[in-house]
Order: structure tokens, then sequence, then C-alpha cells
């Protein structure tokens, strides 16, 4: 079902980059791969007054994960993304009303965020109930398809990881199968995290609510030896 548009959803957005903890960036040219070849990199150092390192979450809906990620380690700074204007501005104000200083918010799509993110500065990719685009015919686009692990190799620092959550087993056995053929090692695999003995998990909107419905998740950790 398509989700209505927000009342004043400009005006919100707009406030909210006049903040400074959002920022919209609107990618004119649709053909990514060459769109990316101009760079226009972010200072970490500068956007977030510090050299600590840095975790991004793509796709991170309303912002409550990293809300709570950010609040949790203040020595990590945050870049959380969404494509979704309709959802990030909701995401935004929450992160501006909290006063959280290690977190940043960027609507962009993730096709191209290695335009905007230097090499090899990524300590910690999250990847949370990413859409599942269940039909064979879409599986490139989902966020563990090929062809955006190529573009997170090039963000993740040596050793960083990929951390994955999802209720929906199908994305989770592709994500599998990707994340092995293009040559990432998994460990800490879990086909029902809320009944394992993991700890310090972070729940998400999503999370919660299929949680309570008896719907187990499923997570993985994965990591690149270069």
């Amino acid at each position: 079902m398509r989700m209505r548009r927000k009342t004043h959803l400009e005006e919100r957005l707009a406030a909210c980059e006049e903040t400074g903890k959002l920022k919209i960036i609107w990618c004119e040219d649709r053909n990514f791969e060459e769109a990316v070849k101009v760079k226009e990199l972010f200072d970490f150092e500068k956007m977030f007054g510090n050299n600590n390192p840095v975790h991004l979450e793509i796709g991170c809906g309303k912002g409550q994960f990293a809300c709570d990620l950010a609040t949790r380690y203040p020595d990590i700074n945050v870049l959380a993304v969404e494509k979704t204007s309709n959802v990030i501005v909701d995401a935004a104000e929450k992160a501006i009303a909290l006063n959280i200083p290690n977190l940043m918010l960027l609507r962009c799509e993730a096709e191209y965020l290695e335009k905007f993110i230097p090499e090899h500065s990524i300590e910690r990719i999250y990847l949370n109930f990413s859409c599942p685009f269940p039909k064979k015919s879409y599986a490139i686009h989902r966020l563990t398809h090929s062809r955006f692990l190529k573009i997170y190799e090039k963000l993740l620092k040596e050793g960083a990881e990929i951390h994955q959550k999802t209720d929906n087993k199908g994305l989770f056995e592709f994500s599998l199968n990707e994340l092995s053929g293009y040559g990432f090692t998994l460990k800490n695999v879990s086909l029902d995290l809320h009944a394992s003995d993991f700890k310090g998990n972070i729940m998400t909107e999503y999370e919660k609510r299929f949680s309570e419905m008896g719907q187990p998740i499923y997570r993985l950790e994965a990591y690149l030896r270069r």
C-alpha cells in the first residue's frame, strides 16, 4: 500500500536541514554508475566534530534503531540513511528532539553512497529489516545483492562488518548465499534471535512488532578478508 504523503513534508524537511542534522541529496543523474564517478565526499571529522568510528545504517526507517545505537554508544558516530523523504523526516525530527550529537541522517539512495562516503571509512554497516523484494525479477534491488556488496566493499574498513536482521526467511537465505558467494565470512548466524543468548540487541520498530507476533528474527554478521 502506498504511503500517504505527510502534511507539510517539504517544510518539515527544510526545518530539519536547517539544524544541520539532516542532509538531503537528490541525484539527478539516474545512471548511478556514472554519477558516482564525480565525488562529493563527506569530511566525517568535520561533520561530527571528532574522528570516532563511523557506523552506517542503510534503510533507517523512522530512526528508532539509529537513535538508540547512537545514544548507547556515544563514542561511535552514526550515519543513518533512508531513501524515502516521507519516512526520514520522522527519523530526523526524532534525532533533533533527542539532541543526539553523534547521529547524522542522510536522504539518499544506496546506489549513490560511494559518491559521498570516502573509501574504507566505515566500521560497520547495519541492514535492518530491508525490503525483501520477494519477486525473483526484483532481486537486484535487495540490499544484499552482489551489486550492493560491491559498493559496501569500497566503503568498509579492513575487517569491518555487515550486520543484518530480517523477519523474511527468503531474504535471509538469499543474503547468506550472496554474502558467501562474494567472499564474506559469516559468523553469529541466528535463525531465531530472540530465542538465542545474543546480548546487546537493539530493537527496531519492525522488530518489536514482528517479535510480538511470534515471528522469528533472523540475524547474521559478515566480514570480508582482503
